[in-house]
């Protein structure tokens, strides 16, 4: 993630302004383009979504619903107290999740039937009033490119309730959704290529083995004792699926962070100081900016190298604070293995067509 310049007034915007804060102007996030432009000029006009759950991107041309909500298929009934503040929450997690695989050329398309395996959807539900006949509850997940998510995720002591009895480090919105957008993707991108498939099998395992089964034995043996040797979390060693969700959304953690550091011009120490091709940023707005060509062309070491210096900072900043780590996760020799396969895949994507950005590299 990156920071933005009122198209108006040029002062600085986050990706959820809806107003400029210093002009007044009403201002749209152009997916496309990868910056701001001005609600109600050249032909830009705000999503039909706009008041419905907060939504500040602009509608694809033609259509009222912008890139990201029309990968809807259901939402919350909002007749429901505080639905709509639940929906308002996801759908702001779900757009930061559509703003990276935007930036890697990703594509991101909408089921166009319930058959289009190819395409990706989202259903956002709640558990029936009462649990249900059998006390059946909504679990998030993926099928086919279909995404759902069970809105209570929204309310922060719902999610930390969830958290606790899962044996979580960390549960988050954003996190659901870039882990079960890795799923959609390892479809997508590995499973029906030979060469990336065996590549994957060899670092993550047979993915072969019986899915549900694998489950069952993790949730009723847990993992085993020294998973962090190999693994980003203890529910990645459930499945090799799993191991690969878990990476994939770990990667995508990484590099949205580090774009963010990177665009405030945080100081990563000596590290900063070695790197000369690492220049401060000065723009904020201009197009899809994947930051300087010589740190993005770097191996993943060097990426991981940045993180691991910015992560034990802000674990330290946090434990000042009284708070919970940033980023409560160990990073093996195996597991750094695992994401600069994720690394490699997502920055060697051809550009995406449509637009005018060019594959976004980490930095």
């Amino acid at each position: 993630m990156k920071l933005f310049d009122c198209p108006h007034c040029g002062h600085r915007l986050y990706f959820e302004n809806a107003r400029c804060l210093n002009c007044a102007s009403l201002v749209l996030y152009d997916p496309g383009q990868a910056r701001f432009t001005l609600s109600g000029t050249d032909g830009v006009f705000q999503c039909t979504n706009a008041d419905e759950c907060a939504c500040n991107w602009t509608a694809e041309p033609g259509h009222a619903f912008c890139r990201a909500c029309v990968l809807n298929q259901l939402i919350p009934d909002l007749s429901v107290y505080d639905n709509r503040l639940r929906w308002a929450r996801v759908e702001a997690a779900k757009k930061r999740a559509i703003y990276s695989l935007l930036a890697f050329g990703l594509p991101v398309a909408p089921k166009l039937n319930p058959g289009d395996e190819a395409g990706l959807a989202f259903d956002f539900l709640a558990d029936p009033i009462g649990g249900g006949p059998g006390g059946e509850r909504i679990l998030t997940g993926h099928d086919n490119g279909l995404i759902t998510l069970n809105v209570a995720e929204a309310d922060s002591a719902e999610r930390e309730r969830r958290r606790i009895e899962m044996g979580e480090n960390y549960r988050t919105l954003l996190g659901h959704f870039r882990h079960e957008l890795g799923h959609y993707y390892w479809d997508r991108l590995i499973r029906d290529d030979p060469q990336r498939l065996s590549a994957f099998r060899a670092l993550f395992g047979d993915d072969r083995a019986d899915y549900e089964q694998a489950l069952k034995a993790y949730y009723a043996n847990g993992a085993v004792p020294d998973w962090q040797t190999g693994h980003i979390s203890a529910y990645a060693t459930s499945h090799p699926w799993e191991d690969w969700a878990e990476t994939w959304a770990h990667h995508l953690h990484i590099t949205d962070t580090l774009e963010m550091v990177h665009a405030l011009n945080f100081p990563l120490g000596q590290l900063d100081t070695m790197e000369a091709n690492v220049p401060p940023r000065t723009d904020t707005g201009g197009g899809l900016q994947a930051g300087p060509s010589a740190a993005a062309a770097a191996p993943f070491e060097t990426i991981l190298d940045r993180w691991l210096v910015l992560s034990e900072a802000s674990n330290s900043i946090n434990r000042c604070m009284g708070l919970p780590d940033l980023y409560p996760f160990v990073i093996s020799d195996v597991t750094a293995q695992k994401l600069a396969f994720v690394h490699e895949l997502l920055t060697n994507l051809p550009k995406e067509k449509g637009t005018n950005r060019e594959p976004a590299q980490a930095f």
